[in-house]
């Protein structure tokens, strides 16, 4: 019996040439003309609205708060009060820095009389070394930096500590963002005045070098690499997933698949560096930083035989590849021709062959070379029906997003990197500063202006302040593209220093705070939160991190059994951990932080039992509150001078007389309990208590 309809009544197939019928029929009755839909908000370009008109033309500290208070006025919503200094002190410590503020920092910022206070506390946190590693790790989130490489063994990638210097280097000092967006698409395409410079532009290139590589054999599956880097560009730098477009075109953006593979042929022109894996221990490719005669100068004497090993390769490599083939497409396998080496023994004679390569590669002296890109061979690429590799379609020419203004480029210059750079970091791009401010907005109020800040498609979330999100834009570039004036800007606005207090009905007309009627409390996430506690014990080496004591590469057999698993714990800050992608680092996993596999514009924010456990009875902590006793102890003679230094250093405020009290009579009984005989090791005990009850307190692990 055939299938039915919903109904009953009719075979589907009815159904569906009746269902076509009346589409056709519509089609042929709608009017010659008909207007085609205004465009998603994101792809429109930046406005720059005038601030809107408030009745309370008190409230607003600048044009910023006029957007703000619309809104809030618009809604029926009243702003809260502003906060105390102290807490301002510690929100923008946090905020800049990552670090919390030492006590006499609080109290100067509170004790400061003048009109300039404020700026003169955010300028000198802008100064700052550790602004430099606060907002440098917001970035490394969103190009999902790692350490290592990502395939099934894990391969370490020694060189990429570079990149992450540069990063910090590059946040600290402003780099203009559409010059910090150019040098990591195509530095080493971009002129260079001096040496130093030139290794800086290669090493920026390390964003799309550290794509991550998949399977136990990365060669063979690097059209999985090539669309990590398409997707993580396209998520980074303008707020889209294109990996959607990859098998079909786009079903919600508009993004057909030849947009895809413009881009991708650009990527797929580009030299990436090889970081080893399961069947090639090596790493190859990567980027000299030693002028060109000295490398031909190293290598002269073992080029002939290595190019002789590289022609066995080749031979065995071509042999090999009508198997491969069958092996990706899921066809039988060949027939063994007579006389003809099986399948093995090409295999045993690849392992022989990569070895003997290992073996002279060793001899070569070593010099400095980065994780970076570089030119290879320019071609456009060919459409992947359905994703796949081995089934291909049309050729598509280098180029970008029609959505956004872009198309085919003309005459590529080279692997049409150069061009890609230029298109992104144009003031006419309608997503390129729009995501960025909405980046800067988000980590200064927990939620961006736009709540989805990796997706500005249809699927995402609208902005709460769409008008807001163009004024910011527009005066992003017309600021230069500085970050640091765009935190000038936000740090001294009245919607910044509103307190984090409730307020029963604004909540009632909007109980997740979107309309920004009070600050968001916001918990520290885990870079902040491991830094905070060796900053209060007194033991976090604020010096720049360096490379990390991976094992030496001929040593390297790791495999998808035998991973590359290790953990190099230091007292530096955390930005400079190891960060392997597939074993993370305990610490940073248990509290949240960012999936190095793919980029991560918004951290999550789990509340766990286990999260408590931690923070009672992990080693670390327990280490850090005996050190930041330690400190309590030098602090003052008295209990009561103690205890209100443990307040200033731990939560950036002076104890209540309640709390005083309640402190002096936990000493006590701590110290009547344990009954050790040795006075001065009951006070260390005591005071250790309470350093560990600051450091798990729900005050210190969140930002009001």
């Amino acid at each position: 019996m055939p299938r039915s309809g919903p109904a009953g009544l009719f075979p589907a197939s009815f159904i569906h040439v009746a269902w076509v019928c009346l589409l056709a029929a519509a089609a042929w009755a709608a009017p010659p003309e008909v207007s085609s839909p205004a465009p998603h908000w994101a792809f429109r370009p930046v406005a720059d609205p005038p601030p809107p008109p408030v009745r309370d033309a008190a409230w607003p500290a600048g044009d910023l708060d006029r957007f703000v208070l619309a809104k809030l006025e618009e809604k029926g919503l009243a702003p809260a009060p502003e906060a105390d200094r102290r807490t301002l002190a510690r929100r923008m410590t946090f905020d800049l820095t990552g670090l919390p503020p030492e006590p006499t920092e609080v109290e100067a910022y509170v004790g400061d009389m003048r009109e300039d206070a404020d700026d003169r506390l955010i300028e000198r946190l802008l100064a700052s070394p550790q602004y430099g590693e606060r907002w440098g790790r917001h970035w490394l989130d969103v190009a999902r930096y790692a350490d290592t490489a990502g395939d099934s063994s894990d391969y370490p990638v020694p060189q990429l500590y570079k990149y992450r210097n540069w990063v910090i280097r590059s946040v600290a000092d402003d780099k203009p963002y559409d010059r910090f967006i150019r040098e990591q698409i195509a530095g080493d395409l971009l002129p260079a005045s001096t040496p130093e410079e030139r290794t800086d532009l290669l090493v920026a290139t390390g964003y799309i070098a550290l794509a991550k590589r998949f399977a136990s054999d990365s060669r063979a599956e690097f059209h999985h690499t090539l669309d990590n880097a398409v997707d993580t560009l396209g998520i980074s730098l303008l707020g889209l997933s294109l990996s959607c477009a990859r098998c079909h075109d786009h079903k919600f953006d508009p993004i057909p698949s030849r947009d895809y593979y413009a881009l991708y042929g650009i990527f797929s022109s580009t030299r990436f560096p090889f970081p080893g894996c399961e069947h090639d221990k090596r790493p190859s490719d990567l980027v000299p930083l030693v002028p060109v005669e000295e490398v031909a100068r190293i290598h002269e004497p073992f080029d002939a035989r290595l190019k002789e090993i590289e022609a066995e390769v080749a031979k065995v490599k071509a042999e090999l590849e009508p198997f491969n083939e069958a092996r990706r497409k899921n066809l039988p396998p060949p027939v063994q021709e007579p006389g003809r080496p099986t399948v093995e023994e090409l295999r045993e004679r690849m392992r022989g062959l990569i070895e003997k390569r290992g073996k002279v590669l060793d001899e070569i002296p070593q010099y400095e070379k980065a994780y970076a890109v570089s030119e290879g061979k320019p071609a456009n690429a060919r459409i992947h029906r359905r994703g796949e590799p081995g089934d291909l379609g049309d050729e598509v020419p280098r180029g970008f997003l029609a959505a956004l203004g872009g198309g085919s480029i003309a005459e590529p210059r080279g692997s049409g990197r150069l061009e890609l750079a230029d298109w992104l970091a144009s003031p006419s791009n309608p997503l390129t500063a729009r995501v960025m401010v909405n980046r800067i907005w988000l980590h200064h109020f927990g939620k961006g202006i736009v709540p989805t800040p990796n997706d500005f498609g249809r699927q995402g979330s609208p902005p709460s302040h769409a008008e807001l999100l163009d004024w910011l834009a527009s005066r992003f570039i017309e600021d230069g593209w500085s970050v640091k004036a765009m935190h000038r800007r936000i740090l001294k606005s009245r919607t910044y220093h509103m307190s984090s207090a409730d307020h029963a009905a604004n909540r009632a007309i909007d109980p997740a705070g979107d309309y920004l009627w009070r600050f968001r409390r916001m918990r520290l996430d885990a870079e902040s939160l491991r830094d905070a506690m060796l900053a209060v014990s007194g033991e976090l080496d604020r010096s720049m991190g360096g490379p990390h004591p991976f094992p030496p590469e001929k040593t390297w057999k790791f495999t998808q059994h035998n991973q590359f698993s290790a953990r190099y714990d230091t007292n530096r800050r955390s930005v400079y951990l190891m960060t392997p992608r597939l074993q993370r680092h305990p610490f940073l996993a248990l509290f949240d932080g960012p999936d190095p596999n793919a980029s991560t514009g918004q951290r999550s924010e789990s509340t766990t039992p286990i999260q408590a456990l931690f923070a009672m009875n992990d080693p670390f902590v327990r280490e850090r509150a005996a050190a930041f006793s330690r400190r309590i102890l030098e602090s003052g003679s008295s209990d009561e001078e103690r205890i209100r230094a443990a307040f200033r250093m731990g939560l950036s405020r002076d104890p209540e007389a309640g709390e005083i009290e309640d402190v002096k009579a936990a000493l006590a009984a701590f110290s009547e309990r344990s009954g050790s005989g040795d006075p001065r090791l009951e006070e260390r005990a005591a005071l250790e208590s309470v350093a560990r009850v600051i450091l798990e307190s729900n005050e210190f692990f969140y930002v009001d």
